[in-house]
């Protein structure tokens, strides 16, 4: 079951999206697998002391963004068809990389500047980056 009691929650954006999010990066770094299952909408509502409907507005956007199934009488799962998977990695990689570009502009840098310093980076040995 995919364990949300680890989500740090935050002001800057509504508490159903953040749920999401949370989904979407489990489903992306392979925490969350195809076809597992997450808690009710009430033990969501517990383990993130929200209001349930709260929980229940996150479960209805990820039902609408075809991130979770849940059946009749049954407990929702995971549902990750490869094209759900390739729409997370665009999503999270393509935030990543246009807050970077944004910045990179900002300090007017040009794109040979940043394509030398990432190509450094990546190269260096014995760092974590």
């Amino acid at each position: 079951m995919i364990d949300f009691s680890k989500m740090e929650l935050h002001e800057k954006e509504p508490v159903y999206i953040q749920i999401v999010q949370y989904l979407k990066r489990a489903i992306f770094l392979g925490e969350a697998s195809n076809g597992e299952a997450l808690p009710s909408r009430r033990e969501l509502a517990a383990q993130l002391c929200i209001n349930p409907n709260t929980a229940q507005k996150a479960f209805r956007l990820m039902e609408e963004e075809g991130l979770i199934q849940t059946p009749k009488n049954a407990a929702s799962v995971v549902d990750c068809t490869q094209e759900t998977m390739a729409a997370i990695q665009r999503e999270m990689t393509g935030e990543l990389i246009r807050h970077f570009v944004a910045e990179a502009k900002q300090n007017r840098l040009t794109l040979e500047e940043v394509e030398r310093m990432i190509r450094d980076i990546w190269q260096e040995k014995g760092e974590e980056v």
